[in-house]
């Protein structure tokens, strides 16, 4: 753990309660030194951290915790923003303290969350602005997150996005040892996994076979504009058997860059949104600005539900992601909703709201 400054106890200083935590990953290619110095010069002396590591969240989340801070912003990405929420709802039961609300500043490459509570394109002035509007009540909304492996995380899935980020994850380490080093967080890297590695298996790949399980209360099926369809599907009863391309939980309508991947995740407080897709590659391709928007709908391809949990059994195993981050293959994984919600910062909304 890395703090900025050492805590400055001057009177001017509010309590910890009413001031702003910054976590940010040290390793995102939008966090150079400009943006922590813009940060340290924005924030009260102690409130910014700088993660180097996935080991240092554990000990950040229980400073943040013991201190009681009021809002804590992460930045970094989606991936940060799960690590950092996780370590700091455990700690906070742990210490038997208020959980915090959230916030994300656009510091990473994707920035799902960002598109769900507003934040700012971070240049120096949208930092500036972010926190500004926070210090004078920015507006906050429950929201609860997908539960999976011990993560708290507004997404997770199997399929050819996991591949892509697993590929794009080999190549960053690949380039961070050569000349371009500097462009190894960014575009480059997903360009060239996705040309040299994802793609070309992707025509040759197997198409994984999955059986989704109810393990909560009803799920139901959701057709076209958030229709149900069929009958509810009880606890118990196998919810889709079949092949699937990706395979997706998520409690926010987008991925990142804006893509409404899930457009029904945010129809009921209490479920999260399943999608199975058996789309072909063409497919894709030929109704990418549909998908991209979230109005694409073909019953007989693309299978989506609300669910409260699940067990999903894939065969052969298949990579994994949560919150943007891949986890490796897994054969088998549960999931649910979080049974108590986080409070998420919502630029959008109005201040003061709860």
């Amino acid at each position: 753990m890395t703090e900025s400054r050492a805590p400055g106890p001057a009177p001017s200083v509010p309590p910890p309660s009413e001031r702003i935590a910054v976590v940010v990953n040290g390793n995102a290619k939008s966090v150079t030194a400009d943006v922590i110095s813009t940060l340290d010069q924005i924030l009260l002396g102690g409130d910014l951290f700088v993660s180097r590591k996935l080991e240092d969240a554990a000990d950040i989340a229980r400073t943040l915790v013991s201190r009681g801070y009021g809002t804590v912003l992460t930045g970094g990405g989606d991936g940060t923003f799960t690590v950092m929420v996780t370590e700091v709802v455990r700690e906070a039961k742990a210490q038997g303290r208020p959980v915090p609300r959230f916030g994300l500043l656009k510091l990473g490459t994707g920035n799902a969350l960002a598109w769900v509570a507003g934040a700012s394109r971070t240049k120096g002035r949208g930092l500036s602005a972010d926190i500004q509007r926070l210090r004078e009540d920015a507006g906050s909304r429950p929201l609860r997150l997908v539960e999976v492996e011990g993560f708290l995380a507004p997404f997770a899935g199997f399929g050819v996005d996991a591949v892509v980020l697993t590929d794009y994850a080999a190549v960053k380490t690949m380039l961070a040892k050569t000349p371009l080093k500097r462009y190894a967080p960014g575009g480059l890297s997903y360009v060239l996994a996705s040309v040299t590695r994802s793609l070309p298996t992707f025509v040759v790949r197997p198409v994984p076979h999955f059986r989704i399980k109810n393990e909560g209360a009803e799920a139901y099926r959701i057709g076209e504009r958030g229709g149900l369809m069929g009958q509810p599907i009880p606890r118990g009863e196998t919810i889709y058997e079949g092949p699937g391309r990706i395979v997706g939980l998520a409690t926010i309508p987008y991925y990142g860059f804006g893509f409404r991947m899930f457009p029904f995740a945010d129809e009921r407080p209490d479920r999260m949104q399943l999608r199975v897709s058996t789309i072909s590659s063409l497919g894709f391709v030929r109704n990418f600005p549909a998908i991209w928007r979230g109005d694409f709908h073909d019953p007989n391809i693309v299978f989506d539900y609300l669910v409260d949990a699940v067990s999903i059994e894939v065969d052969p195993p298949t990579v994994f992601q949560i919150g943007g981050d891949p986890q490796g293959e897994r054969a088998r994984v549960k999931a649910q909703v979080s049974r108590e919600p986080i409070r998420l910062v919502d630029f959008y909304g109005p201040p003061s709201a709860s």
